[in-house]
């Protein structure tokens, strides 16, 4: 929500944490295997233009993952998709930490102007950007590798 003139920017916390949550779901549902597998990938049929999303896990630790999104090659509405997502599996939520190289998105609102040119709410718009994202591909992507069968 934007604030009227004159008003600062707040953010909202429970909307904030219902997209980060919701990411969660949606990255174990691409990534089912992301505990015992390093890498997965989506194809997504843009247009006839064949696009792989992939997922990479960076680290590993008890209580959090930390994962690499790519899309290969650039669409057109996309450049070198790039975001680095920090899974927190007790809390069950996920929020981007780097996006397009741009790391550590530690405020929730930033002061405007500033130095970097963040907007007031960047941390909120790049964890619904990824939740449009990953809502992208779970609707339109196929796995890039067939599922193994147990036997």
């Amino acid at each position: 929500m934007r604030p009227r003139r004159g008003q600062k920017y707040s953010i909202d916390l429970p909307a904030h944490m219902a997209e980060c949550d919701a990411n969660y779901l949606r990255l174990n549902k691409l990534f089912p295997q992301m505990a015992a597998s390093d890498r997965a990938a989506i194809v997504l049929d843009h247009s006839g233009q064949r696009l792989t999303v992939r997922m990479e896990v960076l680290e590993r630790s008890p209580y959090t993952t930390l994962i690499r999104l790519s899309q290969h090659p650039d669409a057109p509405w996309n450049h070198r998709a790039r975001m680095t997502v920090r899974l927190y599996h007790d809390a069950r939520s996920a929020e981007v930490v780097e996006y397009q190289g741009r790391k550590h998105f530690l405020r929730a609102v930033y002061d405007y102007p500033n130095a970097d040119m963040r907007h007031p709410d960047e941390k909120a718009q790049i964890n619904r950007f990824l939740g449009e994202y990953l809502s992208h591909c779970l609707s339109h992507g196929v796995a890039a590798e067939a599922p193994v069968l147990a036997t």
